[in-house]
C-alpha cells in the first residue's frame, strides 16, 4: 500500500516532520518517505494572519483537493470531505484546549467545548473517506473527560470508530520515559480498519467463536498490549501478569454512551467489536537521557531575552514563599518571578461572602540542566509559573528560552518557525506566535520513533478484504478483484 497521508489539525507540520524524518531546514528539499496529499490548517484565533498555516506552507507548499481548490486554510467544517484526496493514513493532534493540562478538570468542557466539537469532523472524515490506518494525539486527560463522567469523552470516540468498523489502540506517552527532552504526557490513537490484512493477522485481531471463552480473549488482549500492538512495539513497556486488565462493553447508541457512560480507562487499551480491555502498563528504557542542557544554546543569546534582577526578586532569593494573611505585597513585588512561582497564602472572599486563605505550593524558579525540559505550554514566555527559566551557558545570567530552544524541546529543526509565507513573500514569524506554535505541537521524535513500525505496517498492505468465519473461529482473506 502506498504510503500517503492526509495530515489534520496540522499546525506547523509536526506530524509530517516526525514520519519523514526531518532534522534540518535543508530537508524538507529531499523526497519524503511518507507523500501527504492534503492537510488542514486553520485557527480562528488568528484574524488577520494564519500564522501556523502560512509557517507549513513556507516549508512544504501547499496541496489541492480533488477539485483542484486549495482548501487547506478553510474551517474544516466547511470543507466537502468527499473533495479530499484518497489516503492511507490520517494523522492529527485535533484540538485539545477543552482538556489541557493549563486549567482544571473540573472545568474542561470536553467533547461539548467549542474545539472539543472539532471531534466530529475526524469521524466525518473517516466516514467519507474510509481511511485504512489512522493515527492522532491529544492531551493525557482526554480519558479522564469530562470530570463528572470520567471517560465519557474517549468512549464517544472509540465507540465512533467502532461504528466505523474500526479497531483501537492507544497509550498515553510520556517522551521523557523514552529518553526525550521534555517531560509531555500525552494520549496517542492507533485505529486501524477491520478489512485490512493487519487486523486479519493473527498477532493482532483474532475473531474468536464462544468455544474460546472470555478468558482467552483477556490474555490475547493483554499480549496485544504489551507485547504484539503497534505501541507495544514503538515504545516497550514492562510485562506483567495481565490480571490487572478491565473490560467494558461499549453502550450500542452514541445518545445512551453519552449519557450514562463512565468508565475508568488505564494508560493503555483496545477496543475491539465495542469491547474495552484497558491496562496499566510501565515504560521500559534504559538507553541516553536527553536534558534540557543538552538542547540549550551555547551561545550568544540576545539581550531581549534576559531577566533583569529586579524582575527575578523582590527579596532574598533564598525565600521561596510568601503571607500575605499577615501583610499584603506591594503590587511591584507581585511582578516579580521569585513572587509569581513561589509558594503563597493569599486572603480571599468568595462571591457568597465566604472568606478563606487561598494557597499554592513552589515551583522551581530556574530550571535544572540535568533533567528534561517541563511540559511547554501555549502561554510559554509570558508571566506564568509554568513558563520556562534557564541560566544561560555563555553568561550564567536567568533568561528566557530562545524560539530556537523551544523549537528543539518539541523535536523541530532549528527555525522551524522563523519564517512564514504569506501572499508570495516571506516574513518572520513573531516571537509570541512561535511560543504558541511550539506549546500547541506534539514532540516530533516520538512520531519518528513509530514510523518505522508505521512503515512495515503499511509498505505490507495488500489491497485485499478481509472476512471471518465466525462458526469456525477462523479468519478467510479474499484478495481484491
Amino acid at each position: 500500500m502506498e504510503k500517503t497521508v492526509c495530515e489534520l489539525f496540522a499546525g506547523v507540520g509536526g506530524f509530517r516532520c516526525g514520519l519523514n524524518n526531518i532534522n534540518t531546514l535543508e530537508d524538507t528539499n529531499k523526497d519524503e518517505k511518507w507523500k501527504t496529499v492534503w492537510f488542514s490548517q486553520w485557527e480562528p484565533a488568528d484574524k488577520k494572519t494564519q500564522w501556523a498555516h502560512s509557517c507549513y506552507v513556507n516549508r512544504f507548499g501547499d496541496c489541492p483537493d480533488n477539485n483542484g481548490e486549495y482548501t487547506t486554510n478553510d474551517d474544516i467544517n466547511t470543507v466537502d470531505k468527499s473533495s479530499v484526496p484518497d489516503h492511507s493514513l490520517l494523522v492529527g493532534g485535533f484540538p485539545c484546549q477543552d482538556y489541557s493540562v493549563a486549567s482544571s478538570l473540573a472545568t474542561s468542557k470536553g467533547l461539548d467545548g467549542k474545539k472539543g466539537i472539532l471531534w466530529w469532523d475526524i469521524r466525518d472524515m473517516l466516514e467519507a473517506k474510509e481511511s485504512k490506518f489512522v493515527l492522532l494525539e491529544n492531551v493525557d486527560r482526554l480519558l479522564k473527560s469530562p470530570a463528572k463522567q470520567r471517560g465519557r469523552d474517549f468512549g464517544i470516540i472509540l465507540a465512533c470508530f467502532r461504528d466505523l468498523d474500526y479497531t483501537v489502540e492507544w497509550r498515553v506517552i510520556n517522551a521523557a520515559e523514552y529518553g526525550f527532552q521534555q517531560r509531555r504526557r500525552r494520549t496517542f490513537i492507533f485505529a486501524y480498519k477491520n478489512t485490512t490484512s493487519y487486523a486479519a493477522n493473527a498477532k493482532h485481531a483474532v475473531k474468536y467463536n464462544n468455544m474460546f471463552g472470555e478468558e482467552m480473549k483477556r490474555k490475547s488482549m493483554v499480549h496485544l498490549i504489551e507485547e504484539e500492538g503497534f505501541f507495544a512495539k514503538s515504545f516497550p513497556v514492562d510485562v506483567t501478569d495481565g490480571k490487572k486488565i478491565k473490560s467494558a462493553e461499549l453502550p450500542k447508541g452514541i445518545g445512551e454512551l453519552s449519557d450514562s457512560f463512565s468508565f475508568n480507562f488505564e494508560n493503555s487499551g483496545v477496543m475491539k467489536d465495542g469491547i474495552v480491555y484497558t491496562l496499566k502498563t510501565f515504560p521500559k528504557y534504559n538507553g541516553k537521557q536527553i536534558t534540557l542542557g543538552d538542547i540549550l544554546e551555547d551561545g550568544e543569546v540576545d539581550k531581549s531575552f534576559f531577566i533583569s534582577e529586579s524582575k527575578l526578586y523582590y527579596t532574598s532569593p533564598d525565600i521561596h514563599h510568601s503571607d500575605e494573611t499577615k501583610m499584603p505585597l506591594e503590587p511591584e513585588q507581585r511582578k516579580t518571578w521569585q513572587y509569581i512561582k513561589g509558594a503563597k497564602k493569599i486572603n480571599r472572599k468568595a462571591a457568597n461572602g465566604h472568606e478563606y486563605v487561598f494557597s499554592e505550593g513552589p515551583v522551581p524558579m530556574i530550571d535544572e540542566y540535568d533533567k528534561p525540559a517541563r511540559t511547554m505550554l501555549t502561554s510559554e514566555g509570558g508571566f506564568s509559573r509554568t513558563t520556562h527559566i534557564v541560566r544561560d551557558k555563555m553568561t550564567g545570567k536567568i533568561r528566557l528560552l530562545t524560539p530556537v530552544e523551544m523549537e528543539r524541546i518539541q523535536g523541530f529543526p532549528s527555525d522551524w518557525t522563523k519564517d512564514c509565507l504569506i501572499d508570495g513573500e516571506q516574513v518572520p514569524m513573531p516571537l509570541n506566535k512561535r511560543r504558541f506554535m511550539m506549546g500547541n505541537a506534539l514532540v516530533v521524535d516520538l512520531i519518528k520513533q513509530m514510523e518505522p513500525v508505521l512503515d512495515e505496517i503499511i509498505s505490507g498492505e495488500p489491497e485485499i478484504e478481509v472476512q471471518f468465519n465466525i462458526a469456525e473461529g477462523l479468519e478467510i482473506v479474499k484478495e481484491s478483484l
